[in-house]
């Protein structure tokens, strides 16, 4: 088999941490009915902290994709030096970029049920399969992996949609491959979602 460019057999793959800056008025928006434009950035700041702290206990690599303010401005804030600018375009334009070197695995920092556990399964699974991804209740997904390229794996989706996992596991399919199936887990997302966390709203 010839490698792809940038590939690292044998080797823990990276995680690639996509973020915003918690700017009230910006982060977290469906959440503003609910706590106020500051309250929803304050918890979009502590979920994006808690996903940190879950990927440095996994003893996995953590690379953070960034938007909202300077790559400076977040090193000051979170304290790790290797953090990206996430760049123009679509999601799938983002993910397309910071996939490579693989294995990679993409996460977000919405789902407060991320675990060193769960990410060190997602890590052994890219040990012996080709993707590997984690389903979320709202039709998204809020983790993928993959050991490879997968062609076209982030093109045409329909982001934020309820469509999500479904077209992505199709795409899989469309290139003989059948992914690792993680647990569901919810994203906090939503008024409605805050009962299952009270502690991401404690003063």
């Amino acid at each position: 088999m010839v490698a792809q460019p940038g590939y690292r057999p044998g080797m823990d793959p990276r995680v690639v941490m996509f973020t915003r800056y918690p700017e009230p008025g910006k982060a977290k928006t469906r959440l503003i009915p609910a706590l106020g434009a500051a309250g929803a950035a304050a918890l979009h700041r502590r979920l994006t902290e808690r996903t940190i702290m879950a990927v440095r206990e996994s003893g996995l690599v953590l690379e953070i994709r960034v938007t909202g303010a300077a790559v400076a401005t977040f090193a000051d804030w979170l304290g790790v030096a290797d953090i990206v600018d996430q760049g123009e375009g679509d999601l799938g334009q983002r993910l397309a970029r910071a996939a490579p070197p693989y294995p990679t695995i993409v996460i977000g920092a919405d789902a407060p049920d991320v675990t060193p556990v769960l990410l060190r399964n997602a890590a052994d699974a890219l040990a012996h399969a080709p993707a590997v991804i984690g389903p979320a209740e709202d039709g998204g997904y809020w983790l993928l992996g993959l050991a490879r390229v997968v062609p076209q794996i982030f093109e045409g989706i329909a982001w934020s949609t309820d469509a999500v996992f479904q077209q992505t596991v199709a795409r899989l399919h469309a290139v003989g491959i059948d992914p690792v199936v993680l647990p569901e887990l919810a994203d906090c997302d939503r008024p409605e979602d805050l009962a299952r966390w009270p502690d991401l709203i404690a003063p």
